[in-house]
């Protein structure tokens, strides 16, 4: 299974989605996954699935805004501004 590694600034709303679906009301402390990157930096991720790929999306204060206001106003969200998540994976 692929595991990619996903910043606040580089979301989908296809990620958003997964995100709000599985934390309606946002995320707990026992939610938050810790691990160690590449480069030895300790990084906290709240983590989604799909069949073949597991999102770590790191934690900022801008996240859980984010799922907010995407939970309440999909629409003011545009498809066209999807980044492409192959350009950051991140092997753990």
């Amino acid at each position: 299974m692929k595991r990619v590694i996903v910043e606040y600034a580089k979301l989908t709303t296809d990620i958003l989605d997964m995100l709000v679906e599985k934390y309606p009301d946002g995320y707990d402390y026992e939610d938050i996954i810790s691990f160690k990157n590449a480069k030895g930096e300790t990084v906290k991720a709240v983590e989604v699935k799909t069949e073949d790929t597991v999102y770590l999306v790191k934690i900022s204060s801008k996240l859980e805004q984010t799922m907010e206001d995407y939970a309440e106003d999909e629409d003011s969200f545009d498809e066209d501004e999807d980044l492409d998540v192959d350009d950051l994976e991140d092997e753990i």
